[in-house]
């Protein structure tokens, strides 16, 4: 049993004390993961992002690299009152460009190639039961006229669907938390204390 075993053991500990309400040791925990975390963001931010693709091409002469340094310094006038209007060209440039970006990306992902691999399964089984599915929950989502006769049928079968797909996606999410907790168990049990084998 080493320091760093025995330090992340009762840190794990202090996370879970949570179950028993919420403490001081809880808390503690909770603000050394937040602050580890923003730390290790902020020093891989600097060292592989702002320094080799700001200040570095900065210092070799390379002046165009000032505009997203500009930017950037920019963005952080939102904390003056009379600059503030100065962040939202910095803003407006990433909403816009991030959109520019995702929504083709997005149509394609979540549409286009959705739409290809429900059709191209319809000739198994499985692709059927896909396909009607898919077809049933979309019906489920028509609010253009009353669901009677085989629409109201189908938004029936599309609500199953749904609860069937919400049921397993609960389920999947329990039995992940609980194959954490075994880890942790395992974790402080075998490694730690040395009760099971490893």
């Amino acid at each position: 049993m080493t320091i760093e075993t025995t330090i992340t053991a009762l840190l794990t500990l202090a996370i879970y004390s949570f179950l028993v309400g919420d403490n001081p040791i809880y808390k503690f925990a909770e603000h050394l993961l937040v602050g580890l975390s923003v730390g290790y963001t902020l020093v891989v931010t600097l060292k592989s992002v702002i320094w080799p693709q700001t200040i570095e091409p900065l210092f070799s002469g390379n002046l165009i690299s000032v505009i997203p340094l500009l930017l950037g310094v920019l963005i952080f006038l939102r904390v003056s009152k009379t600059m503030a209007p100065w962040s939202r060209i910095p803003l407006a440039l990433v909403v816009g460009g991030g959109a520019g970006v995702a929504i083709p990306a997005m149509l394609d992902a979540r549409i286009l190639s959705q739409m290809g691999a429900t059709m191209s399964g319809a000739t198994t089984w499985n692709g059927w039961v896909i396909v009607v599915g898919v077809s049933a929950t979309l019906t489920y989502f028509v609010f253009t006229r009353k669901s009677t006769g085989a629409l109201g049928f189908a938004s029936r079968a599309g609500r199953y669907f749904m609860m069937i797909f919400f049921g397993a996606t609960f389920a999947y999410t329990v039995m992940s938390r609980v194959a954490l907790l075994i880890g942790r168990l395992e974790f402080l049990m075998g490694d730690w204390l040395g009760l099971i084998g490893s």
